[in-house]
């Protein structure tokens, strides 16, 4: 909740986050960008790490800063966290503020996730005119509430409503979807993706695909070439070493382990494939990642 003037200046380095804009207006500012206004209704999803501003006129200066962690300052520093709480998930300067919106933060990083995040621009607006669904409403009416397994009520919720929004957008004319999300709607091509992405450790070949799709391995792999980009095995390839770089970021995960849940017969196998294509051995990106992260 907050009233005006207001300003807040987020450098969270969050690689995705979801406004919804329940009572009056307010503009974001991407740094080096152009000022898009979001009216009540309107849904924005900002791309990170880059940093951006969130304001009742493009013209107020920030009056607060977040940080990674979700911690907020004043600009120069002092510590606002406490003092701008309002309650249960709540936070603002003022608990009748004029304006009110809801904010959820996705911590996504990883590779598979880069897929999606690739896809989006720097900052997605959803006109509320645009789609029509409950559950922005629903959200807001759980958000205050303090009740067991409520965190994983509004997480589940969060992420219904991301999908929804996205789904909304890139069914727009004018939005230019990838190609593996516009092949998912394909009658042979979508069924296959699918077999892939939930059967990654399956021992898949073309001809496996085509005869759960019922076609031929020919006008299967046609098609697939054709809707996604990439042959089908290629696309496994990809798919099972984005999963595999996402595993071994968990540190009780062993190379071996990872290889058998993402269809590698053993740790060399993997190890193989995952340097020809990403030029260091998986040891050694596991190094890299907890350096990074």
């Amino acid at each position: 909740m907050l009233s005006p003037p207001w300003s807040v200046r987020v450098q969270d380095e969050a690689p995705l986050t979801l406004v919804s804009m329940v009572r009056s207006a307010a503009w974001v500012i991407p740094d080096g960008g152009t000022a898009v206004r979001l009216p009540p209704g309107d849904v924005a999803i900002m791309r990170g790490p880059d940093p951006y501003t969130v304001s009742d006129d493009p013209a107020t200066p920030p009056q607060v800063v977040i940080h990674p962690g979700q911690r907020s300052t004043t600009p120069d520093g002092a510590a606002l966290c406490d003092s701008m709480d309002l309650g249960v998930r709540t936070w603002g300067d003022d608990p009748d503020g004029s304006t009110e919106m809801l904010i959820g933060t996705y911590q996504m990083r990883g590779e598979v996730n880069q897929r999606l995040l690739a896809a989006l621009p720097a900052l997605l607006v959803l006109p509320g005119d645009a789609w029509d669904s409950p559950l922005i409403s629903l959200l807001g009416a759980e958000i205050g509430k303090d009740e067991p397994g409520q965190e994983v009520v509004l997480d589940r919720l969060l992420d219904l409503l991301l999908i929804a929004v996205l789904r909304a957008w890139f069914a727009r004319q004018e939005t230019k979807a990838p190609a593996w999300y516009r092949a998912h709607s394909d009658p042979v091509v979508g069924p296959a993706l699918r077999m892939l992405q939930n059967e990654p450790a399956h021992p898949w070949t073309v001809a496996a695909l085509a005869a759960r799709t019922g076609v031929s391995r020919a006008a299967l792999a046609r098609r697939f070439t054709e809707l996604v980009g990439e042959p089908p095995m290629a696309f496994l390839t990809g798919w099972r070493l984005a999963l595999a770089a996402d595993l071994l970021r968990e540190p009780d995960a062993t190379v071996g382990a990872v290889a058998r849940k993402v269809g590698y017969g053993s740790s060399f196998a993997l190890s193989t494939a995952f340097k020809r294509v990403r030029g260091v051995s998986p040891q050694e990106y596991r190094v890299g990642a907890s350096g990074s992260g």
